[in-house]
């Protein structure tokens, strides 16, 4: 167990961090940057004075309080799923509503950053009823509203964090589900510490530097939103989302493979399609097929690791959990002319099988 347990930190300090941050982190920054400051008595040097004195805990406040609410939520999770032996997550539909608000949420805070007038009222702090609850004025109000955040993280896992999920799963044990999953978020932690920090540093500037600092950050929040949309378009099916885009518009340039060879086979009026996964692809991205028959789709897994292990077919409803190594087999029914695109579980890795009349 102890060498698996150090695979789960591994595995959320190289990859989850990354992965987790697409979502989670721009989350994050965006709520740190858009903050209140901590109201002082007094004239506005002594204001000034109290401001400028805060120190590195002051700024890292936030982010602990992200990372506490994070932990709780996802060992409880894993506890859940360790125990009924289940997966218990958001539906695919759901879950791609739920990462499309946090991206036009991302989004709102970012242009509220750079200087957008609409949005930069848009501010975040506890009601005073919760504030009163917690001892310590200053620490407790910028690090409450991230604590509720990290507690609501559960419902926008990434891919990687579903991968863990399965391995929770698979323990068998509430407490070792809740162990497994405590394990990677703590893997997490370097690169939203990181996150977090310099988003307070930038709230707590002064002068020129501030304003620089305010815009660097509204724009890596931008770009995380972006990102963020586009994974829940993806995962959605929507046209809008930037694969479709792309190639509509034939930017990707990607060529169907052809329709013979090992990849696609027909034997008794029965289509087989072989599409491998790998860590960070689907491979080939875009595969033609034939329409009008009954096909069976063939995911291979090749030491597949992260998000390319929760696999997605938006337009038929079908999710699977991919293993590491090894073959998937999914029936896609008769296919019918045009494209059948898939992703991971985050929208992050997509192809697509163009599917095409067959002319005699």
């Amino acid at each position: 167990m102890s060498t698996s347990l150090f695979s789960v930190l591994l595995l959320g300090l190289l990859a989850g961090g990354v992965s987790c941050a697409a979502v989670q982190g721009g989350l994050l920054a965006g709520l740190v940057s858009r903050q209140r400051q901590p109201v002082t008595t007094g004239p506005s040097p002594r204001r000034a004075a109290a401001v400028a004195q805060a120190g590195v805990g002051d700024d890292l406040a936030p982010v602990g309080g992200f990372l506490v609410g994070k932990l709780a939520s996802h060992a409880l999770l894993g506890a859940l799923l360790g125990a009924l032996g289940t997966a218990v997550q958001l539906g695919m539909h759901l879950r791609a509503m739920v990462q499309i608000g946090a991206g036009l949420l991302i989004i709102a805070m970012g242009l509220g950053q750079v200087g957008v007038k609409a949005f930069q009222g848009l501010t975040f702090t506890p009601p005073a009823s919760w504030t009163r609850l917690v001892r310590g004025r200053a620490r407790s109000q910028s690090a409450l509203a991230p604590a509720v955040l990290g507690v609501a993280s559960v419902l926008i896992p990434c891919g990687v964090t579903l991968s863990v999920m399965a391995l929770a799963v698979a323990s068998g044990s509430p407490w070792q589900g809740a162990l497994i999953m405590a394990v990677f978020v703590v893997g997490t932690a370097p690169l939203f510490t990181v996150l977090g920090f310099a988003a307070a540093r930038a709230r707590r500037a002064a002068g020129t530097w501030a304003k620089r600092l305010a815009v660097a950050t509204g724009v890596l929040i931008l770009a995380l939103g972006a990102y963020t949309l586009n994974g829940g378009l993806e995962l959605s099916g929507s046209p809008v989302a930037a694969s479709q885009i792309a190639y509509a518009l034939a930017l990707t340039g990607d060529a169907p493979a052809a329709v013979t060879g090992p990849r696609v086979s027909v034997e008794a009026g029965h289509q087989t399609v072989i599409v491998s996964a790998v860590t960070g692809a689907y491979t080939p991205a875009n595969l033609e097929v034939a329409a009008g028959l009954p096909t069976t789709l063939i995911v291979r897994s090749d030491k597949a690791q992260g998000c390319v292990r929760s696999f997605v077919i938006p337009s038929l409803n079908v999710e699977k959990i991919l293993p590491v190594n090894g073959d998937t087999r999914i029936d896609l029914g008769v296919l019918k002319p045009g494209p059948l695109g898939y992703s991971c579980g985050m929208g992050m890795y997509t192809g697509r099988l163009t599917v095409t009349e067959q002319t005699s």
